[in-house]
């Protein structure tokens, strides 16, 4: 106690007269003695630790401070005042070490943290070893793109259900951010089946490759499911339900209730059926040829129908966003087809539809796929 009391005289003198290297030669030597006898000092011990220090730091910056702060870091008991001013240092090279390791701080102190600090301050929280859901809920508000995936790839991260629908939402925009969300076991099944459906076919075969035995059957079995979802609700439609939505669409025709809105609430609805009958007879095309153009991989093929119907674009954007479809569209999916759409005539648009539909009339074929090729092909 006789050092402990010298080595705090000494400090409190360098805070009063000491010059810059003094104060720091200082906090060094506390510094050391602190960790190699935190274990043995009590309550009140730390306590005067904690009041010169977070005196003797305002006045110490730069390397110095940084320093003290990757050596205090890892101490489970370390000051606790000090440790919350080093956390709020506008300097990242001061803050960062206690804000990934120090157990001192608690989910309100991490909390604030991410409310108020840059994004520097939420990186380094994305990276602590347990992060507490309405932790992960403050950086998910605040955070880029660069915490966002941080986050979703650290394990001791733990997320509430609006945070996952948060990580599933962007991941929608950003492969890399599908990839690594999708790699988690702890995704609610309804929200990693969400993920999935909006996922690209490259995104999908990346995370069977790079997933574990126990991923790769889940991912597997919700990629089985969504197919068997898509071929009930699409090509495995019986006549009679294309029938009745045939049906359905000319009663309301014949009433003088039928417009584009109607196409719009069915595509919004993923009333598969509907959607086909219902641009069939706004393009004036068989159905078969309609359900054929829609389920094309070729991006033209999903325009051509719809600009031939006149219809507006954001009409086209939810047919093409159908789940039904069993298609995902990505925004640059959506873009390309929009640049086409509003490229194309409807003249053209008549020009070609009337050429495949021709083409399916005297194939063999018959309700086969259409094979593109323009009318001079």
């Amino acid at each position: 106690m006789v050092q402990d009391q010298s080595l705090i005289a000494e400090l409190e003198s360098a805070i009063e007269s000491g010059s810059k290297d003094k104060r720091v030669d200082a906090l060094r030597r506390i510094t050391d003695l602190f960790v190699a006898d935190a274990d043995r000092l009590s309550d009140q011990q730390i306590d005067v630790f904690d009041d010169v220090l977070s005196h003797l730091i305002k006045r110490i910056e730069g390397r110095a401070l940084a320093e003290f702060s990757q050596r205090l870091a890892p101490v489970n008991n370390a000051p606790l005042d000090v440790v919350r001013q080093l956390a709020r240092n506008d300097d990242i090279a001061v803050a960062a070490p206690v804000l990934t390791q120090s157990r001192r701080l608690s989910d309100h102190d991490l909390i604030d943290i991410a409310n108020t600090k840059a994004q520097g301050h939420l990186l380094a929280i994305a990276t602590r070893s347990q992060i507490a859901p309405k932790v992960t809920d403050a950086l998910l508000n605040r955070g880029d793109q660069q915490v966002f995936h941080k986050l979703a790839g650290n394990s001791g991260a733990n997320f509430s259900d609006s945070g996952f629908a948060t990580l599933v939402r962007h991941s929608e925009r950003d492969e890399g951010l599908a990839e690594a969300v999708g790699l988690r076991l702890d995704v609610p099944l309804k929200l990693f089946r969400e993920l999935l459906l909006r996922a690209t076919e490259a995104v999908r075969n990346r995370l069977l490759a790079l997933a574990g035995p126990e991923s790769r059957d889940k991912i597997q079995r919700v990629l089985t499911a969504i197919s068997e979802d898509a071929q009930h609700e699409a090509g495995f439609q019986s006549e009679h339900d294309y029938a009745e939505a045939h049906a359905r669409m000319t009663a309301l025709k014949s009433k003088g209730e039928f417009d584009e809105m109607v196409l719009f609430k069915a595509a919004k609805a993923n009333h598969y059926a509907d959607v086909i009958a219902a641009l069939a007879l706004l393009c004036g095309a068989p159905m078969p040829l309609v359900e054929n153009l829609l389920q094309s991989e070729h991006r033209e093929a999903w325009v051509i129908p719809c600009k031939v119907a006149g219809l507006d674009w954001s009409t086209v954007r939810v047919i093409l966003s159908c789940r039904s479809l069993g298609r995902a569209m990505t925004d640059q999916m959506l873009d390309a087809a929009r640049a086409d759409y509003h490229k194309l005539s409807q003249t053209s648009a008549a020009r070609v539809l009337r050429f495949w539909q021709v083409r399916q009339t005297v194939s063999k074929e018959g309700a086969g796929p259409v094979k593109l090729s323009s009318p001079a092909a």
